[in-house]
């Protein structure tokens, strides 16, 4: 007769325990690397290279309320058909403090931009037919879809890097004057 000896049920538990925690470390390496991808692909691609340049075609004052002074000057580039009104921003990954984009609109009516695919805050200032500033939507938030819109009816819209309107005390009730080259 052999002298080998049954494991006792302690022994099996023991056993069965040591499987256990090995197949769980076998699951947790492999599941490590698939979760790691994952993660990865989630995360938002840039576009490829820095996206469209500036293109001056004209320059814009900011004119004081009150005193009736030009606050700030910029070169700007105009949007005023419908296919350049959608594209906007969207792809620019940066924008000189001295550059502003002015959309010029169809017809004076409430206006509403969103930020998708745009990769910089910006201020969005909206402005009356009459060139006055109706309203300033100062740092909207960039990729997103919150509408961004104007409190009354806006002519024209203009966009600059975020954060410009409050270092250059631009508000509401100030004036615009453009010129296009």
């Amino acid at each position: 007769m052999s002298a080998h000896k049954l494991p006792n049920r302690a022994e099996r538990r023991q056993a069965r325990q040591k499987r256990r925690r090995n197949l769980a470390l076998l699951m947790a390496a492999l599941a490590l690397p698939i979760l790691a991808g994952l993660v990865y692909m989630a995360i938002p691609k840039e576009a490829a290279g820095t996206g469209p340049s500036f293109v001056r075609n004209g320059q814009l004052s900011i004119v004081d309320a009150a005193s009736g002074e030009v606050k700030k000057q910029i070169e700007i580039e105009v949007k005023q058909d419908e296919m350049g009104r959608a594209e906007g921003m969207m792809w620019r990954k940066s924008m000189e403090e001295s550059q502003g984009m002015l959309f010029i609109m169809e017809r004076a009516e409430p206006q509403s931009f969103w930020m998708r695919n745009t990769y910089i805050p910006l201020d969005i200032i909206f402005i009356s037919q009459d060139l006055k500033i109706l309203n300033i939507r100062a740092n909207a938030q960039p990729q997103t879809l919150s509408p961004q819109a104007s409190q009354g009816d806006a002519k024209y819209v203009l966009e600059v890097v975020g954060g410009w309107c409050e270092k250059h005390g631009v508000k509401a009730g100030d004036q615009i004057a453009y010129e296009l080259d």
